[in-house]
């Protein structure tokens, strides 16, 4: 299945389009891709939604043109911008992750390189040798030509963005551009921006981060990354998260080692067991990500586009449905699997896994893997 983008910019009737699709209740980045996919535009998405909403028995009610226009407007005041996963501007990266939001929020970075860029990640409740740490790998980074990625958070992310600001450093936000969380970090986020940093976020204006709202953020911290070094981390923390998030990416796993007394040290020690790179100054990290092989630095080619959009024709026959679910269970599986097994052709593969995606049947992992959602 292709990914949802086009090849030329946006007008601004496209991106309002865009902006509604994408704020629907019951669409994410997934379901967005699998619209364009199907139906070939954002209008034509929208205008085929109360009919799918009736076939799946599930809401799918977009934001109105107005509330849209409110947003982009609002956004303008803050001095940001909606920018397309189409657009030339939009962090590739991030293009090649699961569910790459197809709108992003952004301020600033207009300078920065983000194709060389390395996250830092850690407890917020850091030690004062944690926070040291932080301080001298950022700046070193960021003397070696790299980018600091980070995620606005007290102790190590804090550490980390304000050790890079004068190099440069993106702070990606869990909330709405207006709420940013922790309020102490707010001036953090202004200097970031006057230093030529970016803020950036796939939220909507005034929203106001939850729980669950930040492992969704500490994907796109991995996917902007080459690489994740992990400072401080308890066992169950969301810097790990981020760690197991950046492996699924196909990202660089790096590790600070810490004493075995300190709980803020367990996550990084576990990681380092399980393969992460001990980290013992920069150098250790640039090693690593300069030295990629081929076919990984093909992966971030800053030349790679989008593919073009299906033309959304295809209809299944009356015995697809059934064939589609018999082959799915609670194991995840390529979707070429599932080509391979059922003989159901790629364009009606695509509708009827959109169908089961809007009635909430499925769920997705990793890139194309799919399988029926835990009731």
């Amino acid at each position: 299945m292709q990914r949802a983008g086009v090849t030329k910019v946006l007008t601004p009737a496209q991106r309002t389009a865009w902006l509604r699709l994408i704020r629907t209740e019951n669409v994410g980045p997934v379901t967005f891709r699998q619209l364009l996919n199907r139906f070939g535009s954002a209008e034509a998405a929208l205008e085929a939604l109360p009919e799918l909403s009736r076939k799946a028995g599930r809401a799918m009610l977009p934001i109105s043109q107005s509330r849209a226009e409110d947003e982009i407007a609002g956004l303008a005041r803050y001095g940001a911008r909606l920018v397309a996963q189409c657009d030339p501007d939009y962090p590739r990266h991030l293009q090649h992750i699961s569910g790459a939001p197809p709108l992003l929020t952004m301020a600033g970075g207009e300078r920065l390189d983000w194709q060389r860029t390395v996250g830092i990640v850690g407890a917020r409740n850091a030690s004062s040798a944690g926070v040291k740490m932080t301080r001298l790998l950022a700046a070193d980074l960021g003397e070696r030509g790299y980018t600091v990625v980070s995620g606005l958070a007290r102790g190590i992310d804090a550490a980390a963005h304000r050790a890079s600001i004068d190099t440069g450093t993106i702070a990606v936000l869990a909330g709405g551009f207006d709420r940013i969380y922790p309020d102490g970090n707010i001036p953090l986020a202004h200097d970031i921006l006057d230093n030529g940093g970016a803020l950036l976020t796939e939220m909507p204006l005034g929203w106001e981060p939850r729980a669950r709202d930040f492992p969704r953020r500490n994907r796109l911290v991995s996917g902007l990354s080459l690489g994740i070094v992990v400072v401080e981390a308890a066992k169950r923390s969301g810097s790990l998260i981020t760690a197991r998030l950046a492996l699924e990416q196909n990202r660089d796993v790096f590790a600070v080692p810490g004493s075995p007394l300190d709980p803020r040290a367990e996550g990084g020690n576990l990681l380092i067991q399980q393969g992460a790179r001990l980290v013992t100054n920069a150098e250790d990290i640039v090693e690593v990500l300069g030295s990629a092989d081929p076919a990984r630095q093909a992966l971030f080619d800053p030349e790679w586009q989008p593919g073009e959009v299906g033309s959304g024709d295809a209809e299944p026959a009356a015995d697809d449905r059934g064939r589609l679910t018999e082959a799915l269970s609670s194991t995840p599986v390529e979707v070429d699997e599932l080509i391979a097994q059922t003989g159901i052709v790629p364009g009606v593969m695509q509708v009827l896994l959109l169908e089961l995606d809007i009635s909430g049947q499925i769920e997705w992992s990793s890139g194309q893997l799919v399988a029926l959602r835990h009731q």
